[in-house]
């Protein structure tokens, strides 16, 4: 599939700022599943970009806007192709042959902690509490690990988060933490990816927060007034395949559909925005997407 991409952020100030400080992390990867063919950025005012790679292997531009100014606008505009997920049988061909019981072992090897140990640990929003354990060992069979692979179980972890918490985008905000989600059993894709990296972390699996775009336009009804937005989902390594990915807010495969932006250990490493200024704290945020089918 060839996806184009609009991205506009604008930010409103109250009154004049100065010595705005910005990094954005908007620049496709280019991997075995996708192609990023052309990526334009632009800011107003205008600004010199600065590019490097972050820990994570994260594309960055930063920049910095000295004078006074009411008003700043990032502008994204990408191509990007994309692949279709691998069928069943294509994961089962490449997979190890282990056992589910030699699968888990291998994941508390001090070979694996060596690899993904930033991928293993909680974090600020992925906090292993006893809630997090509980739900996550509800999905074990009686034999636990003897019986369930670790796909499998990634699988179904990830459908009990979309069957037991309702998509609600007025319920949480950005700072909301794991523990929040089993009192308000709603939340967005943000908080249902998060809530399955904790919970697959409880089990020692490394799992990765994906920042990205999901297409679903041609999906509306032909509605060209659909409103897009920036999507999350997880990338958690099964030992034989890699790292594999789930959206535990669709039931769509992570295939053509899904373009990756990047990935870190929680929300707060992947930030598509983010910065400081000198001056007032009132603003206004509004955030434009739109990812369209341009394929022949």
């Amino acid at each position: 599939m060839k996806l184009s991409i609009s991205h506009v952020t604008e930010y409103e100030y109250a009154e004049p700022v100065t010595d705005s400080v910005n990094e954005i992390r908007l620049t496709p990867s280019t991997n075995e599943r996708q192609s990023c063919y052309q990526q334009a950025i632009s800011v107003e005012p205008n600004a010199s970009l600065f590019s490097y790679e972050d820990y994570f292997g994260n594309r960055v531009h930063a920049f910095s806007v000295n004078g006074p100014h009411k008003k700043l606008t990032i502008r994204t505009a990408m191509t990007v192709v994309t692949r279709k997920a691998p069928t069943a049988e294509e994961r089962a061909h490449y997979l190890s042959g282990k056992s589910p019981l030699q699968e888990w072992e291998w994941l508390k090897s001090e070979e694996a902690a060596n690899r993904f140990t930033e991928f293993m640990l909680g974090t600020e929003y992925t906090e292993v509490t006893p809630e997090v354990e509980r739900f996550a060992r509800s999905l074990m069979g009686e034999k636990g690990n003897d019986e369930t692979c670790v796909l499998d179980w990634l699988t179904a972890l990830s459908g009990k988060i979309r069957s037991d918490f309702l998509y609600d985008p007025e319920a949480t905000d950005v700072k909301t933490r794991t523990a929040d989600m089993f009192e308000r059993k709603r939340g967005v894709c943000q908080d249902f990816a998060h809530l399955m990296i904790a919970s697959s972390r409880a089990f020692g699996i490394p799992s990765r927060y994906v920042s990205g775009y999901h297409f679903v336009g041609d999906l509306q009804g032909g509605s060209a007034d659909f409103e897009q937005a920036s999507h999350a989902w997880v990338e958690a390594f099964v030992p034989g395949l890699g790292w594999c990915s789930f959206d535990p807010t669709n039931a769509d495969p992570v295939g053509e559909r899904y373009v990756k932006l990047g990935h870190g250990r929680d929300y707060k490493d992947i930030v598509p925005v983010k910065g400081v200024y000198r001056g007032t704290g009132e603003q206004k945020l509004q955030v434009t997407v739109d990812v369209r089918n341009i394929e022949d």
